[in-house]
């Protein structure tokens, strides 16, 4: 019998080709740009929805428009390239000696054991210098619309402002645990979860923190009347004063593993229904950073 055709296999310069003319949005100003033939464009387009066994562009007007598995396979690509470019960098700066640079902002009230946590991948290219800033949110906007900063994290979106060009992508929602030195914390465990804590003394993220309004939220809803033995604009000097035994405290789930660096800590329970969010702000030229492409990535995953 004979054998059927064999199939094709998407490649590098498939994408690449599709990237293109999605962003351009017709054939021939694709072309234009790669300094080919329209037709090698459309024939390596076709290869691409051969391969996936789906129509990614239809026609609109003068051009093309992305059905929706192309809207897949574009928001795809855009991470395929992205982590393209970091491959690149990371040789040239092993190959150098030159240390790749990254410049974070860190927003008033975000957790930065939650922030270490999401830095870690790119601590592990070679060669890299970390800058973070802390400020508030605004000003950090303004910093990442001059090009100062390469990424803001913060725990809310940035403000609306058309004329900064920025996006926002909340890249974490993680549950709270309640953690504590071990005596606090054995002294609670004849008491049920979360009703313990009204009979310890709280350690709280100040009112800069998008996360304290929902824990206050969270302890009005239970009716739960809690002594605030201390408030703290950084999590991870909270974390050192509830390890001397000043009392427990919230925080998220992403954040949590940093623990484990300050001795005495425990757990005391979780609150699921309890959540800390942290948003990426970036700039344009930020969403092309390697650097910022490996943390996104890795917080995606």
């Amino acid at each position: 019998m004979e054998a059927g055709p064999r199939p094709v296999r998407m490649n590098y310069h498939h994408l690449r080709y599709f990237w293109v003319v999605a962003k351009e949005g017709g054939f021939a100003r694709a072309a234009e740009r790669l300094g080919v033939a329209v037709q090698t464009v459309s024939a390596q387009v076709r290869a691409l929805e051969v391969a996936l066994g789906h129509q990614l562009l239809r026609p609109a007007g003068r051009g093309v428009a992305l059905t929706e598995a192309g809207r897949v396979a574009l928001a795809r690509a855009e991470e395929v390239f992205r982590v393209g470019e970091t491959i690149a960098d990371d040789v040239r700066a092993a190959a150098t000696g030159r240390a790749a640079r990254l410049v974070v902002g860190l927003s008033d009230g975000i957790s930065k054991l939650a922030a270490h946590a999401l830095l870690l991948p790119a601590l592990a290219s070679p060669a890299v210098q970390l800058v973070c800033h802390e400020g508030e949110l605004g000003d950090l906007v303004a910093d990442l619309a001059l090009h100062r900063l390469d990424l803001v994290l913060a725990g809310e979106p940035a403000p609306p402002n058309p004329n900064l060009r920025l996006t926002s992508d909340r890249i974490v929602s993680a549950a709270v645990d309640w953690v504590g030195p071990s005596t606090l914390v054995r002294r609670a465990a004849i008491a049920k979860f979360p009703e313990s804590l009204a009979e310890l003394p709280l350690l709280l993220p100040t009112s800069h923190a998008p996360l304290r309004a929902r824990v206050d939220h969270w302890l009005e809803r239970r009716s739960l009347r809690v002594r605030v033995a201390g408030e703290f604009e950084d999590s991870a000097l909270m974390a050192v004063f509830a390890a001397r035994g000043m009392g427990v405290f919230p925080v998220s789930r992403l954040g949590a593993g940093d623990l484990a660096l300050t001795r005495g800590l425990r757990r005391l329970g979780r609150s699921d229904d309890l959540v800390d969010e942290i948003h990426a702000i970036l700039s344009r030229r930020g969403l092309q950073h390697p650097l910022v492409a490996k943390v996104l990535a890795a917080a995606r995953r």
